[in-house]
């Protein structure tokens, strides 16, 4: 009989057929038992006002935006599967929320069939043109540009995914016709949105997107202030350019008037000019790629695998802890608090080595999910003792060659969606356009990204490449971690993920824990308060009781910081009374469900 390990960690898809037929024995074989530089003015630091957890029979969506999530349930309500929900919702986000996400961004997709046990996952994530260079962000002195230099403007575009990746997804999983999808969308864009307190605040705060003429004229008044609170705001370009694709399909972006546009809005920028061109849109394919499934206690984990870095750094915190009784540790507590900080180290310490675009890069995956060097790795975490700074590990003898900063994602951008339907199907889909309001471009309504600010700055160091350096064609590598998780039978038991840059990871894992170790309520999981460690200081949730817990864990030797922790955690769980959904109390976002 295939080795556990072997079979989860193959970089086939041996876990994507059929699920449900080998899950049982898989975690009977494998699970383990627990042994005894930012402009934009940070969000407010603490959650506002808990949120109830919100209960259904048949199916569920949550979302980041109210108006989106009812988008989605709308469609669920026609007979439209969970892939149908999520593209309605995402294109309301793409206007109520155009800071976080849309169609001039990209993501991954996570999607469980119920009648197949088949897992999907498919990656929408940008690439960048073929006119990218490694040092196309250095500055003339050969260092690399201040953040905000390279964002802003179209050097930082990479080539949108998004449409083609729902298409993908919609030809695989849909029910309802692609352009019924778009109806909710185009319908708010022409009558008109109020704008919510968050999107005012964004547009108040940023100090970008003003130095442009399209997003000035758009998003402020004459006197130069944000829309107010609750005033209507209508997106006709937007309106027109989703009518389009709606009839067409996903060709209308990346050929013709729509791509003209995006390629002369970027050729013309007045600040960083990009060199893509019509050929880099029409030569963009999303992918399917096989997931990441790991056994974790008594359920089965399944993640994105690479580029993105959220599977496999989520999957590897949660197998050094599969060591260790966290059941025992009450949330809350800085035991708690310093050994999952602890094990985030060692995860992110290979992250940061190994993790890149694996086109581009060959990745350990196999070592880096073996049981045996994660416990390895594990041995290393002393209950009465911070480590410091973690140095990565050896999979399978590999030595780390390449390192590059956790730098990618500014936290204040990305959504994420959650969604169940009728028939048991779940959806975890991450979307983004990186920083808040992406590069401060607006073509036809939307915003384009700043993803290749995910590459790293230095394509060496110390002589030594860095995995995640900038090369045409290439995908930057993500920390999105659209997540799900399923029980002994082969049913979905959860479907999850957030925003938040490169602490995405850390939010998804410690939701994890508090709902698989700490049992408590999904909603009630969300809402904990956050900490996360990048192997570096261990961030605490500020206006927290988490906050108190300072001075114990500086006295394990941990650096610690109290800063907002502004997650958009959505997730779904299925229970024997039902669907039950939480959305994060830091956000706007909602669950609904029938």
């Amino acid at each position: 009989m295939q080795r556990l390990s072997d079979r989860l960690h193959d970089q086939g898809a041996s876990l994507a057929r059929r699920l449900r037929l080998v899950l049982a024995a898989a975690l009977v074989a494998g699970a383990c038992a627990p042994a005894t530089k930012q402009q934009t003015k940070p969000e407010s630091a603490a959650p506002a006002a808990p949120k109830a957890a919100v209960h259904a029979g048949r199916h569920m969506i949550a979302a980041a935006n109210p108006l989106a999530a009812e988008a989605g349930r709308e469609i669920l309500r026609a007979g439209g599967s969970a892939v149908d929900a999520a593209i309605a919702a995402q294109m309301v986000l793409n206007l109520v929320e155009p800071q976080s996400s849309g169609i001039g961004g990209g993501g991954f997709v996570m999607h469980f069939s119920a009648e197949t046990g088949d897992i999907q996952t498919y990656d929408g994530r940008e690439t960048a043109p073929a006119s990218a260079t490694p040092d196309m962000f250095l500055d003339r002195n050969d260092k690399p540009m201040k953040f905000y230099d390279a964002v802003v403007g179209g050097l930082s575009v990479g080539v949108p995914g998004l449409l083609r990746v729902l298409e993908l997804a919609h030809r695989d999983h849909g029910r309802l016709p692609w352009a019924k999808l778009f109806e909710a969308a185009i319908g708010l864009a022409e009558k008109g949105f109020p704008v919510s307190p968050r999107l005012n605040g964004m547009i108040a705060r940023d100090k970008h997107l003003k130095t442009f003429d399209a997003a000035r004229g758009f998003y402020y008044g004459d006197d130069g202030k944000a829309p107010a609170v609750g005033s209507t705001l209508t997106n006709k370009a937007l309106a027109e350019t989703l009518k389009t694709i709606a009839r067409e399909g996903a060709d209308a972006f990346y050929s013709g008037p729509i791509a003209s546009d995006i390629v002369e809005t970027l050729r013309a920028a007045r600040r960083n000019p990009s060199g893509m061109t019509l050929a880099d849109l029409m030569s963009y394919e999303a992918k399917t790629r096989a997931p990441l499934c790991q056994p974790y206690r008594l359920w089965l984990v399944c993640g994105m695998a690479p580029p993105t870095s959220g599977g496999i750094t989520t999957l590897q915190i949660l197998g050094i802890l599969q060591e260790f009784d966290l059941g025992a540790l009450k949330p809350g507590t800085a035991g708690a608090v310093h050994l999952i900080a602890e094990a985030s180290r060692l995860a992110y310490a290979d992250r940061g080595s190994y993790i890149a675009d694996p086109d581009f890069v060959q990745i350990p995956l196999a070592g880096l999910l073996d049981p045996r060097y994660l416990k390895k790795r594990g041995e290393a975490i002393s209950p009465d003792r911070g480590m410091g700074k973690a140095k990565p590990g050896t999979p399978d003898g590999q030595a780390a060659l390449r390192w590059a900063p956790a730098s990618d994602g500014q936290g204040l951008s990305t959504s994420h969606i959650s969604v169940i339907d009728d028939k048991g199907n779940a959806l975890s889909m991450t979307t983004s356009i990186e920083s808040a309001f992406g590069s401060r471009l607006m073509v036809r309504g939307f915003m384009l990204n700043n993803e290749l600010t995910d590459f790293a700055f230095k394509s060496e160091i110390d002589g030594k490449p860095v995995a995640n350096r900038v090369e045409a064609g290439k995908r930057p590598r993500s920390s999105m971690a659209p997540t799900l998780v399923f029980d002994g039978s082969g049913r979905v038991v959860m479907a999850l993920g957030s925003p938040g840059g490169s602490r995405i990871i850390g939010y998804v894992a410690k939701t994890l824990v508090a709902v698989l170790d700490w049992k408590l309520d999904v909603q009630d999981a969300i809402g904990l308060p956050h900490f996360t460690n990048r192997n570096g200081a261990t961030d605490l949730e500020e206006g927290t009781p988490l906050a108190e817990l300072k001075s114990e864990l500086e006295a394990l030797g941990h650096k610690v910081s109290l800063r907002p922790l502004t997650s958009g955690l959505h997730a779904v769980m299925t229970t024997p009374e039902g669907l039950v959904g939480g959305a994060d109390p830091r956000r706007e976002g909602v669950a609904l469900g029938d």
